[in-house]
């Protein structure tokens, strides 16, 4: 019986299930990954717009990494990061930048529209900004944040009020610049074709079909709004690529929705889900949260405001428990005396003995990650 045959996964799941599923499809449980770079193509995209976070995200899925190995594939091009989803930070692999921008920029840019009137942004700026920037980093040259400003400065483009920021972003999403390696904890950027010398070059129906492909390898259980959300794409053609793939996956039925997973993730609801007594020390934006549009499943809808306070956008690090996130968690002081400590949403009990324990091992793991 092929995999196509077998799309029909009948074996009783629970929200708790499935978050064990998703822990287990992105590398979050034993036994991972075995470099920073085969974690990050894995996934394929990853939210990056706290740096810090993400380098802790990569080394939470490649065990005994530290921080270093996570920053050098960034400054040795084996990992790069760069805006191709929702106006987001995220890392890739260097190979699929260019590919996954060819589906989404032309949109995300239309969304953009508006702040860029404002921003009094038209294409002839954009033009100069990026002769500019070019003229700067060409040449095997790179330059911080500040430099390429003052570059736009002196070619007649204003940086103030968001407009700077807004000038680099449109020039990453063209594949003209990207973020190269660290300086501390800033980017250098370069030239798009010089630090990536390899792209792959999928059309647009082919590219989205794998993108819908590797995303619930990677992310699922997860359906169809999950990934159209996640890649800011039209429903309509998120159908077609799942119509494409669907014979690769998957497919559990769930309170009434269909969830799309790997072939590999759903034998694990026959050899038993793994992850029941696993605690997990996430930080901010990780994916296991951050990769769907519907996040009840994994974090009970009342305690959304002690993630995201206030709905701001800003996610807490996060605790979780056997795949439900049951608390956040916050370091505390600096040097010698700082202290992981962890804030469970029962504030009566606590986090209970066997709880507490291994989130001191993983608390232990994330000071040894930072060196």
């Amino acid at each position: 019986m092929g995999v196509g045959e077998r799309t029909k996964v009948r074996t009783r799941v629970t929200r708790h299930v499935i978050g064990r599923l998703r822990l287990a499809a992105q590398g979050l449980l034993p036994p991972g990954f075995d470099s920073p770079p085969e974690a990050v193509r894995w996934m394929t995209a990853m939210q990056a717009q706290d740096l810090q976070a993400a380098l802790w995200a990569v080394g939470l899925r490649v065990p005994n990494a530290g921080v270093d190995a996570v920053r050098s594939a960034l400054d040795e091009g084996l990992v790069v990061r760069s805006w191709p989803m929702r106006g987001t930070l995220h890392l890739l692999a260097p190979e699929d930048l260019r590919w996954i921008l060819d589906i989404t920029a032309d949109r995300l840019l239309r969304g953009m529209g508006g702040r860029h009137r404002e921003l009094e942004i038209a294409a002839r700026d954009v033009d100069v900004a990026r002769e500019a920037a070019l003229e700067l980093v060409s040449g095997g040259g790179a330059a911080t944040r500040q430099e390429l400003f003052a570059a736009f400065e002196a070619a007649g483009q204003s940086t103030v009020g968001q407009r700077g920021i807004h000038l680099l972003g449109v020039l990453c999403q063209r594949a003209w610049l990207v973020q190269g390696p660290l300086a501390g904890n800033q980017q250098l950027i370069k030239a798009f074709d010089e630090w990536i010398a390899k792209s792959r070059e999928l059309d647009r129906a082919e590219g989205i079909a794998e993108l819908a492909l590797r995303y619930m390898l990677s992310h699922g259980p997860a359906t169809e709004r999950d990934f159209a959300w996640w890649s800011s794409t039209p429903v309509t053609e998120v159908r077609s690529a799942l119509a494409a793939v669907k014979d690769q996956l998957v497919e559990l039925e769930f309170e009434g929705a269909s969830y799309w997973m790997a072939p590999a993730t759903a034998a694990l609801l026959d050899d038993g889900v793994p992850g029941q007594r696993s605690v997990l020390a996430l930080p901010g934006f990780d994916e296991f949260l951050l990769g769907y549009t519907d996040r009840s499943l994994v974090l009970p809808p009342e305690h959304a405001q002690k993630v995201v306070p206030g709905g701001n956008g800003m996610f807490k690090k996060t605790i979780v428990a056997g795949g439900e996130v049951i608390g956040t968690w916050a370091r505390k002081g600096s040097g010698r005396t700082a202290a992981v400590v962890p804030e469970p949403f029962d504030t009566v009990n606590g986090l209970r003995p066997a709880a507490q324990k291994s989130f001191e091992l993983q608390a232990a793991r994330y000071v040894k990650f930072l060196g």
